[in-house]
């Protein structure tokens, strides 16, 4: 009965809590994020650039059989060793552009964001008012 109460005072602790909601939140955002990427920011970058998917850019390193057609999927199904370097490409660019997102919402929730005050600043120790005090006095003479 020990290792149950112990576990639940872990699992209890504030910051499993706080981890969990976030993981629970950080699925939902990275949904919204990949929605945007994939919705809303490809579809622009895909006209722009022209087509941004190298997922079909690859080396054969060996012969295919022959009647072999030569895409990707084909070639893999028939066991020809394949170098796909274009579905890496895709993935990469695909992270830049998420990254770049990213930093952009976050950047933009900190400007959103109340700023505190800064905390008045606090009075100088005795010692020092007294040092200034006497400064003062002998400028005054």
């Amino acid at each position: 009965m020990g290792m149950i109460s112990e576990f639940r005072t872990f699992a209890m602790r504030g910051n499993v809590i706080d981890l969990a909601v976030g993981v629970i939140i950080g699925a939902a955002f990275g949904k919204i994020v990949d929605s945007v990427v994939n919705d809303l920011i490809m579809p622009v970058v895909g006209r722009v650039v022209g087509k941004l998917d190298f997922s079909s850019m690859f080396v054969m390193l060996a012969d295919p059989p022959p009647g072999t057609p030569l895409t990707l999927d084909a070639l893999k199904k028939a066991g020809v060793p394949v170098f796909a370097y274009g579905n890496f490409l895709t993935i990469v660019v695909n992270f830049l552009i998420l990254a770049f997102i990213i930093f952009m919402m976050v950047r933009a929730f900190n400007k959103m964001r109340e700023k505190e005050p800064a905390p008045p600043p606090a009075a100088p120790p005795e010692e020092v008012a007294l040092l200034r005090e006497i400064r003062d006095a002998l400028k005054a003479r």
